[in-house]
């Protein structure tokens, strides 16, 4: 019998998980069932593509960029991902604020479904953490980020996942310095590196086993801690708006893949599917980055050389999803709370400042609405309204965040595919199974 293919078992799980915590809504004590009982399962499969995240950066890109052989190879891959990434991540924007604009979804919100959703988010704790944390990185100074990429300790950046930039960059460093030495006496480094990067590799295929389940129990958990479906029937225009921009994003890529990778759009999809689908499931780039490597090398024929630094990188600063929802945010927030500050100037500014935002954001839940502030700081948003026009999105925030990291993903592949196509590094499939060696 031929075996379901892994984005199949990964649809039915979330598929049966939805309809279990649909179901556990409908008994008093299935909330809490689901969270004691369920939810673990789905944290131990995060936690355990968090645990490989590190080591997988560290050993592809220090085994990518050693097997260059020559510098100015890896100068032509880095500027055309820098500049590729910036290009997709303006489009975004742009569409975001053409659609916001067009279908103007803040002119569909009661007043009194504002006191309502001030009354229940206005002095939620995470809203008031995202102020926070926004303001410390807005009073920063313009080169901060440029700082926070270099670590002082290699060490202490490799026990952080949110110090990705700085494993980047050590990385990066190392693997450069590995060419500029006589290759007998980087030989031995790299066979170790090479080694690593194998067994990494092996565990992502061992993990993945565990996906069907685990996106069950991660799409348990987010069914029962759903908020009011009043308040959400209330966004429904608004987080459609969201939607569609991000399904217009999905065909700006696949147009790329047709036009420049010369692939089948639904050929990529299909093949980037179990990427997109934990994505989904976990909301967070980063976790998802192990498979997204593995689906690109293996299904896509990404070589490692392109695919070692594109999606690292991209998984860091490639935020296109996460840039399309703050363009539709902040001037759907404007809209509701602030009309008079939608001039033109302040679109522009829109645009600047969700680009920049993007640059450096953490690759993990929650870091969208940082941004946010951010954005909505820069064009001088009242801040007594602050508060307020965060909790106008809060309730509809966690579905879009899930929705926003697939086309991260999604954009993290097809850049990929495009840079490897670009310098000939785009070659056939070599699918490899967990249990090939057995």
């Amino acid at each position: 019998m031929k075996k379901l293919a892994l984005h199949w078992q990964i649809v039915i799980g979330m598929i049966l998980g939805i309809l279990f915590g649909v179901l556990m809504t409908t008994f008093s004590g299935g909330a809490q069932f689901v969270k004691d009982w369920i939810q673990p399962a789905g944290t131990i499969f995060i936690h355990l593509l968090k645990l490989i995240a590190v080591p997988l950066i560290l050993a592809s890109l220090i085994k990518g960029i050693s097997d260059l052989k020559d510098i100015s190879k890896f100068k032509r891959i880095g500027g055309r991902t820098i500049l590729i990434y910036i290009g997709t991540t303006i489009i975004a924007i742009v569409i975001g604020l053409v659609l916001v604009n067009i279908l103007k979804p803040g002119n569909g919100i009661t007043q009194q479904t504002i006191n309502k959703l001030t009354e229940t988010y206005a002095s939620d704790a995470k809203i008031a953490e995202r102020i926070s944390e926004a303001s410390n990185q807005k009073n920063a100074s313009p080169l901060q980020f440029v700082v926070d990429m270099v670590p002082q300790n290699a060490l202490a950046a490799m026990s952080n996942n949110k110090l990705m930039l700085q494993v980047i960059f050590f990385s990066i460093f190392m693997g450069i310095c590995m060419l500029l030495i006589p290759e007998k006496e980087s030989k031995p480094l790299k066979k170790f590196f090479d080694s690593l990067n194998s067994v990494i590799l092996k565990m992502v295929d061992v993990i993945m086993i565990s996906a069907p389940y685990a996106v069950f129990a991660l799409l348990s958990k987010v069914v029962v801690t759903a908020d009011d479906p009043d308040i959400l029937l209330a966004l429904l225009r608004y987080a459609g708006v969201v939607a569609l921009g991000l399904f217009l994003m999905i065909a700006v890529y696949m147009l790329l893949i047709t036009i420049v990778a010369k692939k089948s759009p639904l050929w990529f999809l299909k093949q980037i599917s179990p990427a997109q689908l934990l994505a989904f499931s976990t909301s967070s780039s980063a976790a998802t980055l192990p498979v997204t490597m593995e689906r690109v090398e293996e299904h896509v024929g990404v070589d490692q050389e392109v695919s070692s630094f594109v999606l690292p990188v991209g998984a860091t600063i490639n935020m296109d999803g996460t840039s399309l929802y703050q363009a539709v945010a902040s001037v759907f927030i404007m809209q509701v709370l602030w009309p008079e500050g939608l001039t033109f100037g302040n679109q522009i500014s829109i645009v600047l400042a969700a680009l920049l935002a993007s640059i450096g954001s953490a690759a993990v839940p929650g870091a969208g609405m940082v941004m946010l502030v951010i954005v909505l700081e820069t064009v001088g948003f009242p801040a007594d309204r602050l508060p307020v026009g965060l909790a106008l999105i809060f309730a509809v925030d966690r579905p879009l965040d899930m929705l926003r990291t697939t086309i991260n993903v999604t954009g993290d592949a097809t850049v990929a595919t495009i840079v490897a196509k670009s310098v000939g590094k785009l070659g056939e499939p070599k699918v490899k199974n967990w249990d090939d060696e057995l």
